[in-house]
């Protein structure tokens, strides 16, 4: 059965959970209103980047479209005189700059299809729940035994993901929910190989894995049954929502914060660990741990999505994981995930930012230690433990597990062979990603150190240090002539002073204490620190040492006494130096 056709060739597949960022580079006026110029850009790449053009009355559809999420976003308000007036339209876009920075940080309204929309009209134009709709319509006509309740709008966080309440005709009060959902970027399985993977998923028992009713696909889609639950899953216990609620208005402000009690976070952590663990000792790919994939039944967590990995889609927190280079296998991943659930679990919202520095207050320090195994700055530097580890740690090695239900879950050889490569490839493209995400953070750490005010003033005193090194070099070989010359005339002879003019080399290599011989043929030591120096009268305030750094350059002389002079330029500033016999 193909309930949708095959995508045209070189469709491209985006990464949805990679990070947009927006900057407002200038506006323009027209008559009546206001535009501003958007440059949108998608993950690192400056390349990757395009603009859009807004007027304030788009940032006010989009701002009453979030306001479903419940959360105080700063947008400028609305002014009716006086809007065109360049200072308002300065502050303005100030405003508007940094509510685009508010929505494109917050982890779910980034991610949302309003937001992508609005910043990214191009990709995200297509309606995918008139899509979907078709997709299932067309399922429906060889499979007439199912029926569509309703549409469950926005309930999941995937802008290509879609789901329905349904029925099955000769059984009216049961309830089950389809999903279905396009390919992503990671779909590396060839199509026979994806096909007979996705059907294989109903056959798959395990007490900690909610059950698959039905289950098809076609090369460019996966359409997916299973039951209604009306308690919903672990995030909703968590945040207290409603199930059939949209995604943005159950999580991104809850009323109440609240963890779960010790004995649930441990009980509902061993039961998720050993869901892990059976999926990878199947050499089955998962990467998509979080609080609403886990479906709550009774006492039981049960995991859900396993089609996601097939489907090649990407994890919900694969922004927060490909900033760190050791966390590059899908076990490393899961166990990563892993301790973002158990954050939420034992706190009752996610952490705000990972790595995660210091941990509030928990049930147990059993609970804290292993939230630094998977979310510190330590773990996140050095890797992640394996799923076994976790298991043997306190908080979860002295859990009692009562279920009798026996995992079943048989994979062909063959298709193992095209798991592990499909494995492969995502893990690969994740390296790439971290490597080339580490590469431009390494580079945009360097242009900010190297602009910034200390870094200027080092470079000038290093600029310094060199001239003055330089003309040191240069003195020492004027000294060697000048010593060669006096050699020449005679060690008893005077050096009469003829003009504080007269061309003599610099004497800056002695006040630095540098040696000069002397008319005896003694070496004479100027040493600068313990230089005594006299000034004329006219520069009295003068210190040598301003004159020897800078320019002019000092010239030495001697007379008939033996006494020397330093002549700086002009010709009437003089200092005379003391020496003494070394």
């Amino acid at each position: 059965m193909a309930f949708m056709e095959k995508p045209p060739a070189g469709k491209v597949l985006l990464d949805d959970t990679v990070p947009l960022t927006a900057a407002i580079e200038a506006s323009q006026s027209l008559q009546s209103h206001t535009e501003y110029i958007i440059r949108v850009q998608r993950g690192i790449s400056v390349e990757n980047s395009w603009q859009i053009v807004r007027r304030y009355s788009d940032f006010d559809l989009l701002n009453n479209s979030l306001q479903i999420a419940g959360l105080s976003l700063p947008l400028p308000p609305k002014k009716l005189i006086g809007n065109m007036d360049r200072e308002f339209i300065a502050e303005r876009q100030k405003g508007l700059q940094n509510y685009l920075n508010v929505i494109t940080t917050n982890h779910i309204l980034s991610n949302c299809e309003l937001v992508k929309k609005f910043l990214d009209p191009n990709n995200y134009s297509a309606n995918y729940t008139e899509i979907a709709l078709q997709q299932v319509s067309m399922f429906f006509r060889s499979e007439p035994k199912w029926e569509v309740v309703e549409p469950l709008k926005d309930i999941g966080w995937r802008i290509r993901k879609k789901y329905f309440l349904m029925k099955i005709k000769n059984q009216p009060k049961e309830r089950l929910v389809l999903s279905w959902a396009d390919l992503g970027p990671d779909k590396y399985l060839s199509d026979k190989d994806f096909q007979c993977l996705i059907k294989l998923l109903p056959s798959c028992l395990h007490p900690y894995i909610y059950r698959v009713t039905f289950a098809t696909a076609n090369e460019s889609s996966a359409l997916l049954i299973r039951m209604f639950n009306d308690k919903g899953t672990l995030k909703d216990l968590i945040y207290k929502a409603k199930p059939k609620d949209p995604f943005l208005k159950k999580y991104c402000n809850p009323k109440k914060i609240q963890g779960l009690e010790l004995q649930q976070i441990k009980t509902y952590g061993r039961q998720i660990l050993e869901v892990l663990k059976f999926l990878h000792d199947k050499g089955f790919p998962y990467g998509h741990l979080h609080a609403s994939n886990v479906m709550l039944d009774g006492d039981t967590c049960r995991l859900l999505d396993l089609e996601n990995s097939l489907l090649g889609l990407p994890s919900f927190y694969r922004s927060y994981f490909s900033q760190f280079r050791k966390i590059n296998t899908l076990e490393s991943v899961d166990v990563h995930c892993f301790g973002h659930l158990l954050y939420e679990m034992t706190y009752g919202r996610p952490p705000d930012s990972v790595p995660v520095d210091s941990f509030p207050p928990a049930p147990s320090m059993a609970v804290v230690a292993v939230l630094e195994s998977t979310l510190s700055c330590e773990a996140c530097k050095n890797g992640m433990p394996t799923v076994s580890r976790l298991l043997q740690m306190p908080l979860f090695s002295d859990v009692l597990l009562t279920t009798s239900e026996k995992p079943q879950f048989k994979i062909p050889t063959k298709l193992k062979e095209a798991l592990r490569i499909a494995k492969e490839c995502i893990e690969k493209r994740l390296i790439e990603e971290q490597k080339q995400i580490y590469q431009h953070r390494r580079l945009t750490r360097a242009q900010s150190h190297h602009g910034s005010e200390e870094e200027r003033k080092k470079r000038k005193i290093l600029a310094r240090k060199k001239s003055k090194r330089s003309a040191v070099e240069n003195s020492e070989e004027h000294s060697a002539k000048y010593s060669n010359s006096n050699n020449s005339a005679g060690s008893g002879a005077s050096s009469p002073l003829t003009s504080p003019s007269s061309p003599t080399p610099p004497s800056t290599a002695a006040a630095l204490g540098l040696s000069k011989r002397c008319k005896e043929g003694k070496w004479f030591s100027m040493k600068y620190k313990t230089l005594n120096c006299y000034v004329s009268h006219s520069v009295k305030r003068m210190l040598l040492p301003k004159y020897l750094i800078g320019d002019p350059e000092p010239l030495i002389h001697r007379n008939s006494s033996g006494d020397w002079y330093v002549y700086l330029l002009p010709p009437q500033l003089s200092s005379r130096l003391e020496g003494k016999n070394a």
